[in-house]
């Protein structure tokens, strides 16, 4: 499947795009604010690819024109999230590359990915979530149209070996249907 914004086109990962992901997921700044280790190498980053990044529904975010991924987002459906309360919901997860932080450009990804999971997909409730100081997700959410629904505190956050605060929000299909773009 391949999805396409104004500016982006959202389509599988490929394995031979590690020194794409590498070059992004090594920064400090972006891993750790969305849950997960900053890449050690490009092997890792080619070994994140095959078992997390070439999962159905996940797609890496290039800017038309470009062949390199900036970033990565997915929808985890039903019981592939353990936010979601049955099949018809989906979980929304999503990064981007520092390079272009401020750009709109995940919002317009997390707004397309949403249109595929409503119509699409008919999934009735998309959840998302951010983890306390990640602000830059907060917004995403807001400007998406996600509602705050409540927050999970001293989570056991095994990839990144610590202990985290979860903030969730998510939108049902009817939310979704009366926004005004």
């Amino acid at each position: 499947m391949i999805l396409n914004t104004n500016r982006l086109v959202l389509r599988p990962w490929k394995e031979d795009e590690a020194e794409a992901l590498f070059k992004y997921a090594k920064c400090p700044e972006v891993g750790p604010a969305a849950g997960w280790p900053v890449h050690t190498d490009v092997e890792n980053s080619r070994q994140i690819i095959r078992d997390i990044l070439s999962a159905e529904e996940t797609y890496a975010v290039v800017l038309k024109g470009e062949d390199s991924p900036i970033g990565s987002i997915g929808i985890l459906i039903g019981e592939k999230s353990n936010k979601t309360n049955g099949a018809d919901e989906g979980e929304i997860g999503y990064w981007i590359g520092v390079p272009y932080w401020g750009q709109g450009l995940i919002p317009e990804a997390v707004r397309e990915l949403m249109r595929h999971s409503f119509d699409d997909l008919n999934l009735k409730k998309i959840w998302c979530g951010y983890f306390d100081g990640n602000e830059k997700s907060k917004r995403v959410q807001e400007k998406c149209g996600f509602q705050y629904d409540h927050t999970e505190k001293d989570i056991e956050w095994s990839l990144t070996n610590d202990i985290r605060t979860e903030h969730i929000t998510c939108i049902t299909k009817e939310e979704w249907q009366n926004i005004k773009w």
